[in-house]
């Protein structure tokens, strides 16, 4: 048996159809079925449900592709874990809430390409039930999120920072008293398709405040900016790591139970990059701790 049967039957897992899975690995959909057969022959265990019109894996096909990609990955791995470099390299595919696009994200990649300049950081921006959806597919190893409402068991979450959730508010209003300012200005909403935005959301339920909506958007640069405009005021998480030069605007704690975005790194338990996801863990750990992002030519630690 080869290591390129193991691949195309990981690609299978991935992509969900025979057809899309061969052009992954560059194989006609009738050389997939034929390795797919070929794979049940060996191991004497039936890896496809053929039943239905698309086949789909059995709980047994989807434990030996668990145990596939640790095996490819060794595989991969087998000169850079001789040669010392702990297998921290290749290409990492790692998705994170724009929230985090300004500060943490940058400040972490920077250190992880200082530290293990063979290992490539792409960064996939979406929204938390977006990149959920991504990594039961497979289609990135890791995501910056916040914390879902359900984590499934078969990923790992790992907390990095708790955001208290403030209010902005450009310095020319006249209150520093955050209930007043939501009553009395139009409300710049952050989207609801984003878990924080349902945060937000149910706070504002639970406290019996009607806003006056004017706009709802995704990106927090642009809330700042229409709020340094002074086109409203918004609720957003305070950043565990600042960006490099943060607006002047006006940041109020909430008050009466103020709700907080707990930050974190998610990924599948049966990744085969349990080792580069430790040490980005580490690292963005370190960049919570640090607090704000600067160039490294800036940096001090």
């Amino acid at each position: 048996m080869s290591i390129r049967l193991l691949k195309t039957l990981i690609a299978v897992e991935k992509y969900g159809k025979f057809s899309a899975a061969g052009e992954a690995v560059c194989v006609s959909h009738a050389a997939v079925s034929q390795q797919m057969q070929s794979l049940e022959e060996k191991w004497q265990v039936k890896l496809f449900d053929r039943t239905r019109r698309t086949p789909e894996l059995t709980p047994v096909g989807r434990a030996l592709v668990a145990r596939a990609r640790e095996v490819v990955f060794d595989y991969d791995g087998l000169v850079e874990s001789v040669i010392g470099d702990h297998g921290i390299r290749g290409e990492l595919l790692l998705g994170a809430v724009p929230t985090t696009l300004t500060g943490l994200v940058p400040l972490a990649a920077s250190r992880l390409k200082q530290e293990y300049p063979q290992l490539h950081v792409r960064v996939i921006p979406g929204l938390t039930n977006e990149l959920i959806r991504m990594l039961e597919r497979g289609s990135i190893d890791a995501a910056i999120v916040s914390s879902p409402n359900v984590i499934q068991k078969t990923f790992s979450w790992n907390l990095l920072a708790v955001e208290p959730l403030e209010l902005l508010a450009s310095q020319e209003t006249d209150s520093d008293d955050p209930m007043e300012l939501l009553q009395t200005n139009s409300f710049i909403r952050f989207s609801r398709d984003a878990v924080v935005g349902e945060l937000i959301e149910a706070w504002l339920e639970s406290q019996g405040i009607t806003v006056t909506d004017s706009m709802e958007l995704e990106s927090l640069e642009a809330i700042s900016s229409m709020v340094l405009s002074n086109l409203g005021v918004s609720i957003v998480p305070r950043r565990c790591v600042l960006n490099m030069n943060p607006l002047p605007l006006k940041r109020l704690a909430l008050t009466h139970n103020p709700p907080s975005r707990q930050l974190g790194l998610l990924y599948r338990r049966d990744s085969t990059k349990c080792i580069v996801l430790d040490e980005v863990l580490r690292v963005l750990l370190g960049a919570v701790k640090t607090g704000q992002f600067l160039p490294p030519h800036l940096q001090t630690d």
